[in-house]
């Protein structure tokens, strides 16, 4: 799954570290998200949406169309 995590996150001038510490997880669980190797949790996404200023999962997680 592709996000958009780094560019908000460059945006809000915050770091790898300092997302993971807001929202719970390690920097290695944020890298490896914005590199797509991790699906995360609802709740994650959720918790990654909201610090990143953002109204929807959508605006963040690029979600593919399943048929």
């Amino acid at each position: 799954m592709e996000t958009k995590i780094r560019q908000f996150r460059q945006k809000k001038a915050i770091t790898q570290q300092e997302l993971a510490d807001l929202v719970g997880v390690t920097r290695q669980t944020i890298n490896a998200l914005e590199n797509a190797r991790y699906n995360p949790s609802l709740l994650l996404a959720y918790k990654i949406t909201k610090v990143l200023g953002r109204d929807a999962i959508e605006d963040v997680f690029i979600l593919d169309d399943v048929d």
